[in-house]
């Protein structure tokens, strides 16, 4: 998989074909981050092999390695054998106890020659997506569907809590430190006050989006009470750059406009503030107090005004220029 993927590279400085396959690939890499589960991932792959290959029949399975035990997430199309001359077959290793195996049936001799001339883009779509098909299924092991929340379908705040030392283990992730954002949306009373839940939970799952698209793969977000959410950032060692995260975040809500009357045309914007805490894995303060921390910076990040950010470091600070 990793040979096909610089194979492709390398042709596209002088193919534009090839050029256009990694193109396709990278868009399907930053769709399957707002896939939700196994089974939205599944689809989200289906349609790009459709889109792309004219693939109609595909199944779409999860192979436990340590119980030789098969389940298939999706099956789309007529039936089909693996040992079918117009079959073809493909295993996402994901380092866990699980791969996902992708087969899917050409229509003809000639799909299935065309399917084998393009065997480069989809090997390669396949290496390039694994990390994201690795987290899908760590949630699908560890996530009961009571532990989404229902409106945004991001964690609830009993699983993000309870379970977040776990899954820093089972993600393989070597860091010795992780930096919480407590996010809240800036008076957001006043948005089911003037129009209703309908239009808040619009404006929820639209920062949701947000958040997504700015942390990596193994990032956990929760949502914790009407308007907090918790995100927990895993995959960064540097904190400069989990700052400029948190700030992003707020700078890309800030030009979001949320549909209000879709008749009228009416939108609504919002802002978001965002307090950050580092967390040290082998300090002395256990995940329940750093995430205090990070709720008492968003509480001062809120005194600052609208779409602020505050790090609770910086309170040791504001108190000692107090005193003084």
């Amino acid at each position: 998989m990793k040979n096909s993927i610089l194979y492709l590279v390398k042709q596209s400085a002088k193919d534009q074909k090839a050029f256009e396959a990694i193109e396709s690939i990278f868009k399907l890499y930053e769709q399957l981050q707002y896939s939700s589960n196994i089974n939205q991932l599944a689809i989200d792959i289906f349609d790009w092999l459709e889109r792309e290959f004219n693939v109609k029949n595909i199944v779409f399975s999860l192979f436990d390695i340590n119980n030789n035990d098969k389940t298939n997430i999706l099956s789309r199309g007529k039936e089909f054998f693996l040992d079918d001359d117009l079959s073809h077959f493909f295993i996402v290793n994901t380092h866990t106890n699980m791969n996902a195996t992708i087969s899917f049936c050409a229509s003809s001799i000639e799909h299935s020659n065309f399917l084998e001339e393009n065997y480069n883009t989809i090997d390669s779509a396949f290496f390039i997506i694994s990390t994201i098909v690795q987290n899908s299924i760590l949630k699908k092991n560890f996530i009961e569907s009571a532990s989404l929340d229902s409106v945004t379908n991001v964690l609830t705040r009993h699983y993000i809590i309870d379970n977040l030392s776990s899954y820093l283990k089972l993600s393989n992730n070597k860091q010795d430190k992780i930096y919480l954002l407590m996010i809240g949306i800036d008076r957001f009373k006043s948005v089911i006050d003037e129009f209703d839940y309908e239009v808040s939970d619009k404006v929820l799952v639209q920062l949701a989006r947000v958040i997504h698209s700015n942390i990596n793969e193994f990032d956990l977000v929760g949502r914790l009470e009407s308007d907090t959410f918790l995100v927990s950032i895993l995959s960064n060692e540097d904190e400069h750059q989990a700052c400029e995260i948190a700030k992003k975040i707020i700078s890309d809500f800030s030009e979001i406009e949320v549909i209000v009357d879709e008749k009228s045309g009416q939108t609504l914007k919002k802002s978001v503030s965002i307090g950050f805490e580092r967390f040290e894995l082998d300090s002395n303060k256990s995940i329940n107090d750093a995430i205090k921390n990070a709720d008492i910076a968003l509480y001062e990040a809120k005194n600052k005004g609208r779409g602020q950010f505050f790090k609770y470091s910086q309170i040791s600070t504001i108190e000692s220029i107090e005193l003084f």
